[in-house]
């Protein structure tokens, strides 16, 4: 109680709510990538699960900061005079993410525009058991990466008067509940736009192109990567790329705007059936 009648704390939790709210739109996308692939009664079910898998992954996490505080620890240093570095715990899933971020949302495109059809009763179009898996195995990066995130501001920034670490947790704890009811009122709105607007499918997948690259950025900045002794990889400011992804979005928002009227092309395995030829012969 003492927290909710303290103003910085209110603060303090609004911000973070923000902060975990926009680093929760990438899983958001995945989200909606993967479950576009099942069958439309199994959506909603693997979008519910993904978030509160999520939800009780920042959780464990936060609760667990000591542990993930000390993966930041180098526990391999090597010199090879050309390229040095030291690997933890943290950089290794950070960079390991980025690359299977990579791999799948190259591999999604290719299916979407150059990949054979299948049915609707075929393994990848009812598979909720491994949409849940690759959901699960990216969540593990995205909210450790969130409580990374998240720790750096709370370090960084002024306290709330009167707490101490248990209370920045609780803020914390919060900030994530409160996130997660938001995205769970928008996943299905956001996942049904994705569906039936294939341009915005491609373009989400190149956003997840784009974070994959910043995990490898932040991954090789967390092991101390330097190529000589003075090229060292830096992170990529979070600032810059969701700059790039929203302003990308209002173009694309005012070309479906502009060109509403046109039917749109139909990527491979959408489940979305155009109204138009639902009563063709050849779907009867």
């Amino acid at each position: 109680m003492e927290i909710l009648t303290n103003p910085d704390a209110w603060i303090a939790l609004l911000t973070l709510t923000f902060l975990e709210i926009i680093l929760g739109i990438d899983n958001i996308v995945f989200l909606s990538i993967v479950s576009g692939k099942l069958r439309e009664e199994d959506q909603p079910k693997a979008r519910r699960i993904g978030l509160l898998l999520a939800m009780v992954f920042r959780i464990i996490l936060l609760f667990g900061i000591t542990w993930v505080m000390g993966l930041k620890e180098s526990f391999y240093d090597f010199d090879f005079g050309f390229f040095s570095g030291g690997l933890s715990g943290q950089s290794l899933i950070i960079f390991g993410g980025g690359l299977f971020l990579l791999y799948k949302s190259v591999s999604e495109i290719h299916h979407k525009l150059e990949g054979e059809e299948e049915s609707t009763s075929g393994k990848a179009s009812n598979g909720l058991s491994a949409a849940i898996i690759q959901i699960a195995l990216l969540n593990i990066v995205f909210s450790f990466d969130s409580i990374l995130t998240a720790i750096g501001l709370v370090s960084s920034a002024e306290p709330p008067a009167g707490f101490g670490p248990a209370g920045a947790i609780e803020i914390m704890i919060m900030a994530i509940i409160l996130s997660i009811i938001v995205m769970l009122a928008f996943a299905g709105p956001v996942s049904k736009f994705v569906n039936e607007h294939p341009t915005i499918q491609i373009l989400g997948l190149s956003f997840l192109i784009l974070i994959g690259v910043m995990l490898l950025a932040e991954g090789s900045h967390l092991a101390n990567f330097r190529f000589g002794n003075d090229i060292e990889v830096h992170s990529i400011p979070k600032g810059y790329l969701y700059f790039a992804i929203f302003f990308s979005l209002f173009v694309e928002f005012l070309n479906l705007k502009m060109k509403k009227n046109r039917k749109p092309v139909q990527l491979k395995n959408s489940t979305i059936v155009d109204e138009n030829l639902k009563n063709d012969d050849f779907l009867d």
